[in-house]
């Protein structure tokens, strides 16, 4: 026999889990990526040899975190891409895209730092984001509503870029609208 089965977590453990990666999520975000496993696993209400059997690192923690967040946003993609109007589709994605990779960086300089290979880790959930993004990309420009010679890497670019541009500004909706005005525009057919 090849390398040991992983046996299925425990529903106890499953729901430990899951709680860490909630909470770990929300405090990364929200607080950065500085926050001590212990404020996590306080926190979420478990001990800290519980965090650590999930996660035996931090860098464990982090990287599970990018993974979820990833895998969340395919999903997300996903069911947006299953949406009627491409138009609609492709721009309320790039949205949900920018306002999910708030932290991301943080995040991934972190993984980075630690001697983490990101992109490695991270390829399999960016990969499928990517082809999303491709089929979105081409529905809502034969829909019209999306520039021809806009191409895949141009597109992941301006989400790139938004999402930094939207950190500068803060927490104001009014300028972060705005940004996503100027951007939507840029990419319509003129």
């Amino acid at each position: 026999m090849g390398g040991a089965q992983e046996r299925p977590l425990r529903a106890d453990a499953a729901r430990n889990r899951a709680r860490l990666l909630d909470v770990a999520t929300e405090v990364f975000t929200t607080r950065g990526v500085g926050v001590p496993t212990e404020e996590i696993a306080r926190i979420a209400g478990v001990g800290v040899g519980t965090l650590f059997r999930h996660f035996p690192t931090k860098e464990a923690l982090l990287e599970a975190v990018m993974v979820r967040r990833l895998e969340e946003m395919a999903a997300r993609t996903a069911q947006l891409a299953a949406g009627a109007d491409p138009a609609e589709a492709f721009f309320a994605c790039f949205r949900l895209l920018v306002e999910q990779s708030e932290g991301k960086n943080e995040l991934a300089g972190a993984l980075a730092a630690a001697g983490v290979d990101v992109h490695a880790s991270l390829q399999g959930p960016t990969m499928e984001i990517q082809g999303r993004l491709g089929d979105l990309l081409a529905g809502a420009q034969r829909a019209g509503a999306v520039r021809p010679e806009l191409g895949l890497p141009e597109f992941v670019a301006l989400l790139a870029g938004t999402g930094r541009a939207l950190e500068q500004l803060g927490a104001d909706p009014a300028p972060r609208e705005r940004i996503f005005e100027v951007v939507f525009d840029g990419m319509r057919p003129h």
